[in-house]
């Protein structure tokens, strides 16, 4: 699933380019690959922007990405609303929201535009079939599209077009089953180069501190256990790839959350235990491609998120069952 910190995007560019013959890019996996790791080793700054598939939610951000001897910098800027800003150096991660600067815990498992791609492409390969289109231009770039088409109706077809020298992705979209939009990311302005402004970059810290985790509080962990409970009906493919059992805010109890991903889309499972005479909201719900099932099994509320159809989400939800003591 996608990152905690919204990564927020606006009107998608409208661009134009004649089909031209393919290059064999797919044969040997190298090009893939080079797409997968060129979010992490290219310079670049930009603007991108994000639009749900309505149109309804739209959000326009500022990317700045550095590599140099020092290591991996990146600056994350909301244009739109609230000052909201993610500056990152190697572990060192600060979310400014508003006049408040807060220390976080940087999360490797989670991706973001425009590095959507794991750096394992043979995962992908698993469970999606990929093909190449169109060459085409985005942000006056020359790209090439490639497909990422599930090979079951348990997950979205994704779309990606990535710089043809660099692979950097410059554009993303992801399709329902019957290849409507539902959410779609581009870069509208775009500049690769070394020549870039360095004066926000984080120096590198004397004695570390205690990162802070926005969502929890410091409340002792109760009887809940991460591997007390299991999932039976994940898509083929889905493998376990984080649990933890942690306080949250707003929250009475601490509430566990298992993670797993194909390779490209993610699914999450809460389960917390519901307070005696609360209220609780159960049921459907989506933000774009995340789509958000809620149900109460006893005295749990299992909460499935995942960048997977309705029917996925559903399905897993209805399979988790308790197997502790």
């Amino acid at each position: 699933m996608r990152s905690s910190v919204n990564y927020f995007l606006l009107l998608i560019v409208l661009v134009s380019g004649q089909s031209a013959g393919a290059d064999p890019l797919l044969d040997d996996g190298g090009w893939l690959n080079s797409m997968a790791f060129a979010a992490h080793k290219t310079n670049y700054s930009g603007t991108f922007v994000y639009q749900d598939g309505d149109g309804g939610h739209v959000e326009v951000s500022r990317i700045t990405h550095i590599l140099d001897a020092a290591g991996e910098h990146e600056r994350l800027e909301g244009l739109n609303g609230v000052r909201r800003e993610v500056v990152s150096s190697n572990n060192q991660v600060w979310l400014y929201l508003g006049d408040r600067k807060i220390r976080i815990q940087k999360r490797h498992d989670a991706r973001a535009f425009p590095a959507l791609l794991p750096e394992q492409i043979n995962t992908v390969k698993e469970n999606y079939s990929i093909t190449q289109l169109e060459e085409d231009r985005v942000a006056g770039f020359h790209v090439h599209t490639v497909v990422f088409k599930p090979k079951d109706n348990l997950r979205y077809t994704h779309k990606m077009w990535a710089h043809t020298n660099s692979g950097l992705l410059l554009k993303a979209v992801v399709l329902d089953e019957r290849n409507r939009i539902i959410e779609q990311y581009a870069f509208t302005q775009l500049s690769l180069s070394n020549d870039i402004d360095r004066s926000w970059i984080l120096p590198k810290e004397r004695e570390p501190s205690a990162p802070i985790n926005l969502s929890s509080q410091n409340k002792p962990i109760s009887e809940l256990k991460t591997q007390d409970w299991q999932v039976d009906a994940l898509p083929t493919g889905f493998k376990r790839t984080m649990e933890v059992c942690r306080p949250m805010r707003n929250r009475a109890h601490p509430v566990a959350q298992l993670v797993f991903s194909d390779g490209l889309a993610g699914i999450s499972v809460f389960i917390e235990t519901i307070p005696e005479g609360a209220l609780v909201n159960s049921g459907l719900s989506n933000k774009g491609a995340i789509q958000i099932f809620s149900k109460v099994s006893g005295n749990k509320l299992i909460t499935v998120v995942g960048e997977v159809p309705p029917r996925t989400v559903m399905q897993v939800a209805d399979s988790v069952r308790y197997t502790g003591q």
